[in-house]
């Protein structure tokens, strides 16, 4: 195409969009997991000693520990972190209405979906006077964390709250880092956020030192009310965060360690190439270490995909944060041979978000064994996902979406089986029971149920 000042050549920006060719070789899934676009640098093992300082220091020195470290992270000054009521209250009634109207419907569809996950309790009856049942429970109390940084979320805080209220914990407290230029409170779209939703225990703490005073709690003290320990921690974070969230599972519950948002798109040369780029884009706005990845067999997409890169990463705002995540170790193209070598390639990277750009998306999308969420199609981006598909964008990273789920209602109940047997259905096993305790040489599991029996041979 020839240019002239009136139709100037358009800008295009350096994005080192690396390729990853897996084509002709039948690769192991410990290989395949070896060869996809990870990130590199600082690990979970690398943040381990800082977040342990942290969760050390809150435990020890409670508000006291808080107050420094919102100083030293966030430049702020504060004696105490819970949020006034009315600052909420101020936050929602000055919330842009256009906003306002874009979070409610959010909820309103995040809610719908929410609902529906609610599992049923069942009662299964063994034989007469013999019923196994299963309950769901909410826990009691939940701590729900809202990262900071360089993006706002208020998407987060229905991606937390909803779920949380679906599954009926009555008790939900929410933290979100402090910013310097909102007088040390949380910003005002979080606090809006949070009010729309009926939380009135906010927190503005930031990072691990959040995950650590909701796991272990805060005594009461002269700079204020205690902050109670939580039975479960949700919500996405960076390293510190996920490595916090790590360090105190089995003290709490946790959602999954969600960090720093990924992207894959698996797709065909049916695929558009600009709404690829448009897409994988999409994410790394996130974040300098977000992850874009592309899974092709086609290497024409590939090339029209790495263009249309160069031209919208130019034009998008934040243009020197999405050239760094999109040039990264993290990013990339991975080529394969076809459907079979990428559907394997896309199981093995497991991502947190995986669109699905070929032929009969949805029937290869059914294929997929390991994703946080599975988008599905043209219509269906990532950031639908984010904002207004129902769905939960809180997500499992990392690989990790091979054996963990995204937030949902069962994240915040617990399956409390119950057993209720009369005496003529325990004497129907009676002897089965006594035959294997005596099999695990445990006899007195067996004497617990003769017992029961006076005068009978068990």
């Amino acid at each position: 195409m020839t240019t002239s000042p009136d139709f100037p050549a358009p800008v295009t920006a350096a994005v080192d969009f690396r390729t990853i060719d897996l084509r002709g070789r039948n690769l192991t899934l410990a290989a395949l997991r070896a060869a996809v676009p990870r990130a590199k640098g600082q690990t979970v093992a690398d943040a381990e000693d800082k977040v342990l300082q942290i969760i050390s220091a809150v435990r020890g020195r409670g508000f006291a520990a808080l107050s420094e470290l919102a100083e030293r992270f966030d430049g702020v000054a504060q004696e105490h972190p819970l949020v006034p009521g009315e600052a909420l209250t101020t936050a929602l009634d000055q919330l842009d209405p256009a906003v306002r109207a874009a979070l409610e419907e959010s909820i309103s569809r995040a809610r719908k979906f929410a609902d529906g996950q609610r599992p049923r309790n069942v009662d299964v009856e063994l034989g007469d006077g013999a019923v196994v049942s299963q309950n769901w429970v909410p826990v009691a109390r939940v701590g729900l964390y809202v990262p900071g940084g360089l993006a706002v979320y208020p998407s987060s805080v229905i991606m937390n709250v909803v779920p949380a209220l679906a599954a009926g914990v009555e008790s939900i407290a929410l933290a979100s880092p402090p910013q310097k230029e909102y007088g040390g409170l949380p910003h005002p779209t979080i606090l809006a956020a949070a009010a729309l939703l009926g939380i009135t225990e906010v927190y503005a703490i930031g990072g691990a030192q959040a995950i650590a005073a909701f796991a272990y709690g805060i005594e009461a003290s002269a700079a204020g009310p205690a902050l109670e320990p939580v039975d479960v921690v949700t919500g996405p974070g960076n390293i510190f965060v996920a490595t916090a969230k790590r360090l105190v599972k089995g003290v709490v519950g946790i959602d999954s360690e969600a960090g720093t948002t990924e992207i894959a798109i698996l797709a065909d040369d049916s695929a558009q190439p600009a709404l690829v780029a448009a897409d994988l884009l999409s994410q790394a706005e996130h974040d300098p270490k977000a992850a874009s990845v592309l899974i092709t067999d086609s290497e024409d997409l590939a090339t029209a995909v790495r263009a249309e890169l160069a031209l919208q990463a130019a034009a998008t705002k934040h243009a020197a944060r999405v050239q760094e995540a999109l040039s990264g170790p993290q990013s990339g193209v991975v080529l394969v041979d076809g459907l079979e070598q990428g559907i394997a390639a896309c199981d093995a990277y497991a991502a947190e978000h995986l669109e699905i750009m070929t032929r009969d998306a949805a029937a290869v999308a059914a294929r997929i064994r390991n994703a946080g969420a599975i988008f599905v199609g043209d219509y269906s981006p990532v950031s639908l996902g984010d904002y207004c598909a129902g769905s939960n964008h809180v997500l499992p990273t990392s690989g990790t979406a091979a054996f963990s789920s995204g937030l949902n209602v069962t994240t915040f109940l617990r399956a409390i089986q119950v057993i209720n047997y009369s005496r003529d259905a325990l004497a129907e096993v009676s002897g089965h029971i006594v035959s294997l305790s005596r099999a695990e040489d445990l006899p007195a599991h067996g004497d617990a149920v003769t017992a029961r029996f006076p005068g009978s041979n068990g």
